[in-house]
């Protein structure tokens, strides 16, 4: 009777989650019960809040006096209010300048309303104060045709048209969604056409790998290669986008041989892989195979994101095991410690992770489209809000670049993959307290001695950079760090040329002094363009030997970017 009930509790939660964007419903009234109650409990703050919305409300009467006694259309500004939904110059006109005001006045409320109460847990406060923003940003005056000037100004011009072609474009999406449509189809990128097209070939495969092998650039090449780890939550290509800002493209130039991994796509029978199947099969599988084409006992290891985790966990267990073909390794936005994982983890407790095991019940995956729903918020304003206001509402169609088409190529994740990698990394932290379990015994970054460049980004929401930075502490290595201007994936995709960009570099000894991130900032040196020659004159330094003619190309099973790409 029990796995009977247990059985339609979990169908239950499966199809509870299709109307939920994938969060749980349960997680979320946790927060809102923490809040709630605690706030009920504090009649201080009560008070405190309500002569704030008083003031706020005075404010707002002074402010309107102002607007309508001024003659010109363009004085309802109040300064040190900034909002880059609010850039068009007509907002500080007549009513647009009142509709703003408010909603600005009602923002600062509510964060003081979600902050500040004595017995909310430091992680509800965050999540509750990240669901009041949400609800705002659903109620901006942006979103809003009559209370938009721009959208307004734009259906004059018009007549309307761009509301049509805004009604389309959302049957066109409506449309995408149920017969279940990758985004993107309408892109002019192609993979192997214009999309990871530096030469190369597979050399590898196994059930959840295809090894690449890029075909060298140099006459002579230094003499240890480059192991590439990707993340397996997307396709590897990201790392080759077009020629002009391809990394491995940029290494092949710089003189390395580099492989590449391309993870398989999973589908319902890869349910039961899990994490060390990933760690197995993936980097270690690879460094075999790499130094069977090359001979070479040194192998440099670069991973990113969730498969920089990877390779750390990788590296940890050779360490323990007194492998030394790892030479050195290189991390790209990636984390070994997870206790500040950025507004992520606003998503991930417990009963997040037992809402999505549940999800992952019935096809034996997480699908991308499960997965949007977090994602989406951590950026609502621009992933959701502003999309409707430019495609729906002013009837605009994005023009995809490389990096959109990229991000539409969206892939599965195994069930008992995620789940382990949820509870062990996420919510346990097992790694970073050397518990994280590797064959029989436990591994730990602190067993990692050899040196490390890792990268940073300054506005990452998935692997924020002070959590990327806490390599410095984990690990028993020399470190170079960097700090780059951009996102997750921008910030990594920061070729040479590139309009914008800048980076802070400071490396450190084992032997020297922790520096808290505050204080790195104030002593790195802060340069102008990509850090990508930084990489590749670092990488250099790790090498032992003069440089030599390229290696033999392993067997080729086909040309390159492979089958395993092209997994729907």
């Amino acid at each position: 009777m029990a796995e009977i009930a247990e059985t339609m509790d979990t169908a239950a939660h499966a199809a509870l989650s299709s109307m939920t964007g994938g969060l749980s419903p349960a997680a979320l009234g946790m927060v809102y019960a923490d809040w709630a109650l605690h706030l009920a409990a504090s009649p201080g703050k009560r008070a405190e809040l309500g002569i704030s919305a008083l003031e706020k409300w005075a404010e707002y009467q002074r402010f309107l006096m102002q607007c309508a006694m001024s003659h010109g259309e363009k004085h309802c500004v109040t300064e040190g209010k900034k909002d880059r939904r609010f850039r068009h110059p007509d907002w500080d006109a007549k009513p647009f300048g009142a509709y703003k005001e408010a909603f600005l006045l009602a923002q600062q409320w509510w964060e003081e309303a979600t902050t500040g109460i004595h017995g909310v847990s430091a992680a509800n406060e965050k999540a509750v104060g990240f669901a009041a923003r949400q609800v705002l940003d659903a109620m901006s005056p942006a979103n809003f045709p009559l209370t938009n000037p721009e959208i307004i100004e734009k259906t004059v011009e018009e007549n309307g048209a761009n509301l049509a072609r805004g009604f389309q474009n959302y049957l066109n999406d409506m449309k995408g969604a149920v017969l279940h449509e990758r985004l993107g189809g309408e892109s002019e990128y192609r993979v192997g056409e214009n999309l990871a097209v530096t030469p190369g070939k597979v050399v590898y495969r196994n059930h959840l790998m295809e090894l690449i092998q890029y075909e060298p650039a140099t006459d002579k090449v230094q003499p240890e290669p480059v192991l590439i780890v990707p993340a397996w939550i997307m396709k590897y290509y990201i790392l080759d986008l077009s020629p002009e800002n391809s990394m491995v493209k940029y290494l092949t130039e710089q003189g390395y041989t580099v492989f590449m991994i391309s993870w398989r796509n999973p589908t319902a029978e890869d349910r039961d892989l899990g994490f060390d199947d990933y760690r197995r099969m993936g980097p270690m599988a690879a460094l075999d195979e790499i130094q069977k084409i090359t001979g070479s006992q040194r192998i440099h290891g670069a991973g990113y994101c969730l498969g920089g985790t990877l390779l750390s966990v990788a590296a940890a267990a050779m360490a323990r095991d007194g492998d030394a073909r790892l030479a050195s390794m290189t991390l790209f936005a990636a984390q070994m410690d997870f206790t500040d994982a950025g507004e992520l983890m606003l998503f991930i407790n417990e009963s997040q992770v037992s809402f999505l095991e549940d999800m992952m019940w019935k096809e034996g995956y997480l699908d991308a489209t499960q997965m949007s729903g977090a994602f989406q918020l951590l950026r609502s304003t621009d992933l959701v809000w502003s999309r409707i206001q430019h495609e729906y509402l002013m009837g605009e169609k994005p023009r995809y670049n490389d990096l959109m088409s990229w991000n539409a190529d969206t892939t599965r994740m195994p069930y008992r993959m995620h789940s382990e990698y949820l509870r062990r990394m996420f919510l346990e932290n097992r790694f970073a307290e050397g518990k994280f379990m590797v064959g029989d015994d436990p591994v730990t970054p602190y067993d990692i001695r050899i040196p490390i460049f890792s990268v940073g980004t300054e506005t990452d929401h998935v692997a924020p950079w002070k959590s990327a930075y806490k390599v410095e502490q984990l690990t028993h290595s020399p470190v170079t760090f960097v700090l780059t201007n951009g996102g997750h994936n921008a910030g990594v995709v920061s070729e040479p040329g590139h309009p914008r960009r800048h980076y802070r570099i400071h490396s450190s000894k084992d032997s020297d002094h922790y520096l808290p991130p505050a204080q790195w900032e104030k002593v790195a040196d802060l340069k102008d363009g990509s850090w990508w020659p930084e990489w590749a004159e670092w990488l250099k330094t790790q090498q032992q030997g003069d440089a030599v003619a390229p290696p033999k190309m392993g067997k080729a099973l086909c040309d390159a970017p492979g089958t395993y790409v092209m997994m729907e």
